[in-house]
Parts: structure tokens; C-alpha cells; sequence
């Protein structure tokens, strides 16, 4: 079985990979220092297993673990931690096990066992359904690569049939989310301004009418302005007027 080790700090990844070597059968194959470097190296390895580590500075282990079901051939995941609050996120983000920092060999091994017993279908849709949390970053497959775009960089969300355009500083993404999805997980940070677009608050540069009489919303760091509608915009000017 391939292992992948996350964990932010590098003498705790080292004493997992001195487990993981001491059981036959386990390779390690790569470690990470957050959840944004073990959801690429995963794209990158293919793991059987992820050990993942919940607390880690930007993206944390429970996001990464919901990120997982973009890839093709998701990890199975085991959570390992120092801090026991954290149990029920962890089996609510459908993780196989959950280890206890330290780590004792015969715990870790009787984890790799019960993901070893479980066939790769299983093991996939196990941990490829995540319960909703709130994200810091949106994941995008991209010509075949996993992209990762920090939801402080995202200007608006434009739905066009089943697709989600993510109109970012970088540019632009196609998502397959649902709008109402997304304003659910994102209420207070991104504001329906029409029936088919959500956008950031913090990123809102002007309000004003166009010659034809529409209201316009003009947004920072992009030179397109998005339609207002009249259902939604005395919500909008409310919210504005408390900024």
C-alpha cells in the first residue's frame, strides 16, 4: 500500500513514515506540510492512504479531505491528531480511522489494516463524500490538473446551466456546483445579486445605472460589470449601506 504523510510539523512526519517503513507491505511515497500540498501530492502520487493531519496553518485537514473528491482516485483517510475534539469531524468527513498523537505502531498498523481490507470502490466513496463546511479555497479539475483558487481571490460566481464560472484575480474556472450550494456555504462573504450570480462583498467597487436603465455592479480586479435585478437589489443596497 502507498502512504502519503501530512502533517505541519517535520519530526511528526518523521516518526510516521519510521511507523509506516517498520510494517511490511507499506511504502511511504510522499509527505506534505498542510492540506493544500497533500491535496497536490496526492493528484501527483496516487496514495492508497492518506495520514492527515486535522490542524494545519491555510488549508487544515478536514478541507483538504473534502477537496479529495475532485481527484480521479481518491486516498482513503485516516486522521491523525493530538487533539480528541476533533473525533466526530473527522468520521463526519467519512475518514476510515482516527489516530491519537503519539501514535503507537500497533494502532497504526490495525488502522492500515481495516483500509486494507476494504476494496478501492469502497475505499474511494468512503472518502470521496464529504459532509458541506466552509472552504477557504474553491478546487477545480483544469486540463486535467487539480487547481486550487483561495476564496479571497474569487470576485463572483456566474451559473450557466449545470456549470459554475469562478471569475477570480487570476482569471477564470468552470466548477459543476450548484449556485445555491454556494451561497448556502458562503452567506456573508458573497451576495445574490441575481438569479444566476453571487458575488464578494469585500470586492464590490460600484453600484450605479447604465444607459439603459439596469443597474450595474462594478467588482475590483475585473473590467466586466454584472446586471443587479430588481428582486435582489434592495438586499444589496442594505448590505452595502452597512459596510
Amino acid at each position: 500500500m502507498k502512504i502519503l504523510i501530512a502533517d505541519d510539523e517535520a519530526p511528526a512526519r518523521a516518526r510516521l513514515r519510521r511507523l509506516v517503513e517498520e510494517i511490511p507491505g507499506h511504502d511511504v511515497v510522499g509527505e506534505a506540510g498542510n492540506g493544500r500540498e497533500a491535496l497536490l501530492q496526492a493528484e501527483q502520487q496516487r496514495p492508497d492512504v492518506l495520514l492527515l493531519d486535522i490542524r494545519m496553518p491555510g488549508m487544515d485537514g478536514l478541507e483538504a479531505a473534502r477537496h479529495l473528491a475532485a481527484l480521479e482516485n481518491p486516498p482513503a483517510v485516516i486522521f491523525t491528531t493530538a487533539y480528541g475534539d476533533h473525533a466526530l469531524e473527522a468520521f463526519a468527513a467519512h475518514a476510515l480511522d482516527y489516530l491519537l498523537k503519539p501514535i503507537r505502531k500497533e494502532r497504526l498498523e490495525q488502522a492500515l489494516l481495516h483500509v486494507r481490507k476494504l476494496n478501492r470502490a469502497q475505499s474511494t466513496a468512503l472518502a470521496g463524500t464529504t459532509e458541506p463546511q466552509v472552504r477557504s479555497h474553491i478546487c477545480a479539475r483544469v486540463r486535467g490538473a487539480l487547481q486550487l483558487i483561495p476564496l479571497d481571490d474569487v470576485r463572483y460566481f456566474l451559473a450557466d446551466q449545470k456549470y459554475v464560472t469562478v471569475r477570480h484575480s487570476g482569471g477564470a474556472l468552470l466548477i459543476e456546483e450548484p449556485l445555491k450550494a454556494l451561497e448556502q456555504e458562503f452567506a456573508g462573504r458573497f451576495v445574490r445579486i441575481h438569479r444566476n450570480a453571487l458575488v464578494a462583498l469585500a470586492h464590490i467597487a460600484s453600484l450605479e445605472r447604465d444607459t439603459d436603465g439596469h443597474m450595474q455592479l462594478g467588482l475590483r480586479g475585473v473590467t466586466e460589470q454584472l446586471e443587479v435585478s430588481r428582486r435582489h437589489l434592495a438586499e444589496l443596497r442594505g448590505l452595502l449601506g452597512k459596510l
